[in-house]
């Protein structure tokens, strides 16, 4: 199994797999593969060895459903693209290497890796979209592929060293680091300082990775414009259909 990271900004992951080789990823991540690769839809995978097991994977931020890759007759070659600007990095997994990732994470990896939930706590309606913090658990034994977003930033945290984030840079830590959510101190903090009521804390020995563009970030600055394209529609679907009911009247 050979794989290669292509391009920079929106970078697209190619894994080449040998005849019987196969890799797993959440459906609806495929983004093009040649013709001796064979995919199958399934729940069983990813840690999901029953309804339990798909459960957790699903309370991470996971599908229910996995789809699995497999080479066939020949070499064969699968691709899967970043959704948004950003960075596809390699981890290697083992029971003693284990890693937490932000909900969206996972791309793709090796059929001995497990997905469960790792961390969930609602934060409020109307902080990350009323949808609370999620992380993923990466565990098992095997290579995964990791998407995050926008820049990379990564700190080796001492023992008891602390680093304080927005929960959505956070986009991966080992398992060897601490995590919580704090709430700001301050009353006038929370209300009129504009960087939310929550921080994430994390605390050392391990190896933080840091994201510059939470999806909600995204989300929110794209907000405006969708609002302003939607209006414009909204307004131009009543001038047609207002000349449509004279023609037909």
């Amino acid at each position: 199994m050979d794989h290669k990271i292509i391009g920079t900004t929106m970078p697209v992951l190619e894994i080449t797999l040998q005849p019987g080789e196969s890799i797993i990823s959440e459906a609806g991540e495929l983004s093009w593969m040649t013709q001796a690769i064979e995919l199958e839809t399934t729940t069983q995978k990813a840690g999901g060895g029953g309804l339990f097991g798909a459960v957790k994977r699903v309370a991470g931020g996971g599908s229910l459903f996995m789809t699995e890759y497999e080479a066939k007759g020949g070499s064969g070659m699968v691709a899967f693209a970043t959704k948004v600007p950003g960075e596809i990095i390699s981890i290697d997994v083992s029971p003693r290497s284990t890693y937490m990732i932000h909900r969206h994470g996972f791309l793709c990896g090796t059929d001995q890796i497990e997905l469960s939930v790792g961390f969930q706590q609602s934060l409020g309606a109307g902080v990350f979209g009323g949808t609370g913090f999620r992380l993923q658990k990466v565990a098992g034994t095997g290579t995964a592929w990791i998407e995050l977003d926008g820049e990379l930033v990564t700190y080796d945290l001492s023992p008891g060293e602390r680093l304080r984030v927005h929960p959505g840079h956070v986009g991966m830590f080992e398992d060897t680091v601490s995590f919580d959510i704090t709430r700001l101190k301050g009353i006038k903090n929370m209300i009129f300082g504009g960087d939310g009521i929550f921080l994430a804390e994390l605390t050392g020995p391990g190896k933080v990775w840091l994201q510059s563009l939470p999806l909600a970030n995204l989300a929110h600055a794209l907000s405006e414009y969708m609002t302003t394209n939607t209006t414009e529609a909204a307004g131009t679907g009543a001038v047609v259909g207002s000349i449509l009911r004279g023609m037909s009247s």
